[in-house]
């Protein structure tokens, strides 16, 4: 019997998070899904953290040989029987009530192809740091929302259930992208289908574990080619101060966290915002107090110097 919903974790040398990951779906207050690993060639003890899983029909572990994560998530797509497919990285969890408050809004708004969640975001060791408090006091954009995700990505992954009928329709995946593949898909489900989201913070989202600021400027250029792709498969769908915008918070995001320790690249990325348009005078704010950082790290490193 196929259960109604197929949760799909691609997981690589994440054993000492996993069990807090499957042990959320566990607890969730609906009971007919199934559970899809893919290990992606983990050198860690995943596998371990696994077997104990796999006592339940439920658990399905596929082991896989660095498919990367695009392949493997497509893998855990294909091998998916649900009629909706919830999405879960094994650093991530939810609250119990998730996917019932989201087959709810389904059945409710039939046309949605994508339901996702506010998340609150936790450290390392599993403790909250913050409520994503944008998530939650902002209204989500609802209904048909391609302008508005081309501006930004506001689904956290780990948040989104999507009809198993959407890959059918706009595919998976795509294959060559290491970086931003949410994005991606996104940006194509959008131009087919509603989203909604929920303002309650039913994903808890973990952050501070990984490289993020080591693959930063990749992030932005692989942006920037799914932003360029998704103006080419859709001319008259945004507006110019719309695409301008999209590329120009891309940039304004990047320079900022660069502020501080690559002074001249946050500069650089200052610069392509101001030529792209959008809000100019945000990224012109951020432009100078680059500089003025720079100025006063200078002098007081010219002072230590001086006064050594």
């Amino acid at each position: 019997m196929k259960p109604l919903i197929s949760v799909v974790m691609a997981a690589k040398n994440y054993a000492r998070f996993l069990p807090t990951a499957v042990d959320s779906v566990f607890a969730q207050t609906i009971a007919d899904w199934e559970l899809v690993i893919i290990d992606d060639g983990s050198t860690d003890e995943t596998p371990a953290a696994v077997r104990p899983y796999l006592r339940d029909p439920r658990v399905r572990y596929v082991r896989s040989d660095r498919l990367g994560q695009s392949r493997a998530k497509n893998l855990g797509e294909r091998l998916s029987r649900g009629g909706f497919i919830a999405y879960l990285d094994a650093d991530d969890a939810w609250l119990p009530t998730k996917l019932e408050k989201q087959l709810a809004v389904f059945a409710e708004h039939p046309e949605c192809g994508v339901v996702f969640t506010a998340r609150e975001l936790i450290d390392d060791a599993g403790r909250t740091i913050a409520p994503n408090v944008q998530q939650m006091t902002t209204a989500f954009p609802r209904g048909h929302v391609f302008e508005q995700i081309f501006l930004k990505n506001f689904v956290c992954f780990s948040s989104a259930m999507v009809k198993k009928q959407v890959f059918d329709r706009v595919g998976g995946f795509d294959p060559n992208l290491d970086l931003a593949i949410d994005y991606d898909l996104w940006l194509r489900v959008a131009r087919h289908y509603d989203f909604h989201g929920l303002a309650e913070p039913l994903t808890r989202y973990r952050t501070g574990h990984g490289n993020l600021s080591g693959k930063l400027i990749d992030r932005v250029r692989t942006a920037e080619a799914i932003m360029n792709r998704a103006i080419a498969r859709n001319p008259n769908a945004l507006c110019s101060e719309t695409i301008g915008e999209g590329y120009a918070s891309t940039f304004r995001a990047a320079a900022f966290t660069l502020r501080r320790k690559e002074t001249r690249q946050s500069l650089r990325w200052s610069l392509r915002a101001i030529l792209a348009g959008g809000k100019r005078r945000e990224a012109l704010r951020g432009l100078l107090g680059t500089l003025v950082r720079r100025k006063h790290e200078v002098s007081t490193g010219e002072n230590a110097a001086y006064n050594r």
